[in-house]
């Protein structure tokens, strides 16, 4: 299923600073960056339950925001996108 994941960490102290970068960095071991607090995740009940619990054990409740979409598996239909990064395939071979 496709997971859009949002997130906004008050960078206010080095402790938040070093949150947000945990934060991004859990997202990208299981999705894309689509914009600079926004990921693309395409995955299954037990990767989608390992990342929220690591993300929710991240955060500082009281000063940060996290978000989750469920987009489902026919997601196709329901993301359109415009502008200059070029979109991707979610479930296809990523290069490193």
């Amino acid at each position: 299923m496709l997971v859009l994941i949002t997130y906004d960490v008050s960078t206010q102290s080095a402790a938040g600073k070093a949150r947000l970068r945990k934060v991004a960095k859990a997202c990208v071991d299981y999705g894309q960056r689509v914009q600079n607090s926004v990921f693309e995740c395409v995955l299954d009940a037990s990767q989608l339950l390992r990342l929220k619990d690591r993300l929710v054990s991240l955060i500082n409740e009281k000063e940060d925001s996290l978000r989750f979409y469920y987009l489902g598996n026919n997601y196709e239909t329901k993301v359109e996108h415009f502008g200059c990064k070029i979109s991707y395939d979610a479930e296809g071979t990523l290069m490193i």
